[in-house]
């Protein structure tokens, strides 16, 4: 990611500042916030301010989340603090043109509000056997073509390795949850 995209990123966070408190389940997931794992090891790409980072710690997973902004990390580490989960998230500055932070396999993947096909079987490789790969996105259906919005069935197209679990597109997002 260029510089200028990387301080773009860092002036919208520092706008937003730290993330509400209170643990809840990403919106777009919380209608199948059932599947995901209670405890093990996830890895959250484009984590932002770190809600989801936070919400899968409270719910005993151990994660690593990065971004490529370094004030979103700042803020998702304070984000933690405040909940009370810092001892089980770890939070790095990473640019994914580089591919994934490395990790060991892990229990889950979660990538909310980030595109990029570039990482998709990355994702797929770095889930252990019987892992969860979540990742949702802005869309074109129920919005109309634009810059990282995914194309109707790109997701399901991307991720068809996986046994789907849950999946959609409506109002301008879509999302996949799929089973390794």
């Amino acid at each position: 990611m260029s510089g200028a995209d990387r301080e773009r990123w860092d002036q919208r966070y520092a706008g937003l500042g730290v993330a509400p408190q209170g643990i809840e389940p990403l919106p777009v997931f919380e209608h199948c916030e059932d599947l995901f794992p209670t405890s093990g090891t996830a890895l959250e790409i484009a984590c932002g301010r770190g809600r989801g980072a936070v919400w899968l710690a409270s719910r005993g997973m151990t994660v690593l989340a990065s971004d490529v902004s370094p004030v979103a990390i700042e803020l998702a580490e304070e984000h933690a603090t405040a909940s009370d989960v810092a001892d089980r998230c770890e939070f790095a500055v990473w640019d994914l043109d580089d591919g994934l932070p490395p990790s060991e396999p892990v229990d889950l993947v979660l990538c909310h509000l980030f595109r990029e096909a570039d990482v998709d079987q990355a994702m797929i490789d770095r889930l252990v056997p019987g892992g969860l790969l979540a990742i949702a996105c802005l869309s074109e259906v129920g919005h109309g073509p634009g810059s990282f919005r995914a194309k109707p069935g790109e997701l399901t197209t991307a991720f068809a390795a996986l046994d789907m679990l849950d999946a959609g597109e409506a109002d301008g997002h879509a999302w996949f949850v799929g089973r390794r």
